[in-house]
């Protein structure tokens, strides 16, 4: 007779996925707004709209993923602050449009479960929810042998979030004279790091250990650094002054995105001496020898986040987000678009 197997005998272990669900429930509680009528465990989650503060809601979703940033978090065995960048990403993207998180759910797929790894992960997961202000109400974990490498997994998110139909920010009242003001980033955030690791390859002679030309950070701490989640304060703000457009710089950098949300007629000039760029940026572009269109087009080059409004509000916007300890500049102007022009140009 044949010997039975089971799905153990397979590499998947159901009974170790239910005790991290059984170990991440009471961290996702943490996250719940009062919206959330059931959350983790069930086929799927209930979130209700508060109907007094969202009377005339449209919902926005956005998902996203870590990348090969998460190739630096396997090398070094550092998984706490991944998590943090794959809320960062999603949420990030549905503020652009000015609307609240509500909710986030995540994708956690590995060869083989280690639950160890896996609730550092799923706790910066729970942290940048919080950070966001969103509730964490499901998520999948995929255990699936010989599909990935020993040690590695993928990361996948998605984010719901609401806004008020009379409240879409959309762009389409961007004119000439209105200003960019940039919020600065924390560093590479999750975008570029393909160029990133060639650049910095031990074929090239380089380790994660080795010091940021400037910083002196380790290299691997500096590439670790969680994406800044801008949500809170730029809710804040949107509550302070009127403003017509938002970008979140992430891949194809301040050139690639900031078309995104400009009017076809007008063209964004940017200061590039009007803020300071951090120290890896000017390593990665001496290292790899790079011209400055393919920093602006790769990187956010230090600011992750751009507002435009009108000049006059200028003033106001800087003084409260200085207030509240959020770092930005004017970064350029908004100016009529001549034919055969680029969208950016510096």
């Amino acid at each position: 007779m044949k010997t039975p197997l089971t799905y153990k005998d397979a590499g998947v272990d159901i009974e170790a996925a239910d005790r991290l669900v059984d170990s991440i429930k009471p961290l996702a509680r943490t996250t719940f707004r009062k919206e959330v009528l059931a959350g983790i465990g069930g086929f799927g989650s209930l979130v209700s709209i508060d109907r007094e503060r969202f009377p005339d809601p449209l919902l926005v979703a956005s998902t996203d993923g870590v990348g090969t940033k998460l190739r630096i978090a396997f090398e070094l065995d550092r998984h706490e602050t991944v998590g943090i960048d794959l809320v960062a990403m999603s949420v990030n993207d549905v503020l652009v449009l000015g609307a609240e998180p509500l909710f986030f759910l995540d994708y956690f797929a590995t060869g083989r479960l280690r639950p160890d790894t896996a609730i550092r992960v799923l706790s910066g997961i729970v942290e940048g929810c919080r950070m966001a202000g969103c509730s964490l109400v499901g998520g999948e974990t995929a255990e699936m042998p010989s599909f990935y490498a020993d040690g590695e997994y993928d990361l996948a998110g998605f984010c719901v979030g609401v806004v008020n139909r009379d409240r879409v920010i959309d762009g389409k009242d961007v004119v000439p004279g209105d200003r960019l003001l940039g919020l600065f980033s924390s560093g590479l955030h999750s975008n570029g790091f393909s160029l990133v690791r060639k650049i910095f390859s031990p074929e090239r002679g380089f380790s994660l250990q080795r010091p940021v030309k400037g910083s002196g950070i380790p290299l691997g701490e500096e590439l670790l650094k969680p994406t800044r989640i801008y949500v809170r304060p730029v809710l804040a703000l949107l509550e302070k002054v009127p403003v017509k457009a938002i970008v979140h710089v992430t891949g194809g950098g301040l050139t690639g995105n900031i078309p995104r949300v400009l009017p076809p007629e007008v063209q964004a000039v940017l200061d590039l001496g009007s803020w300071p760029v951090p120290d890896i940026f000017r390593w990665i572009e001496e290292e790899g020898s790079l011209p400055v269109s393919e920093m602006l087009g790769t990187f956010n080059y230090g600011i992750g986040m751009v507002l435009v409004l009108g000049k006059e509000h200028v003033e106001n916007a800087t003084a409260f987000l200085s207030m509240i300890e959020v770092e930005a500049t004017v970064i350029g102007e908004v100016r009529r678009r001549p034919r055969e022009q680029a969208a950016v140009v510096w």
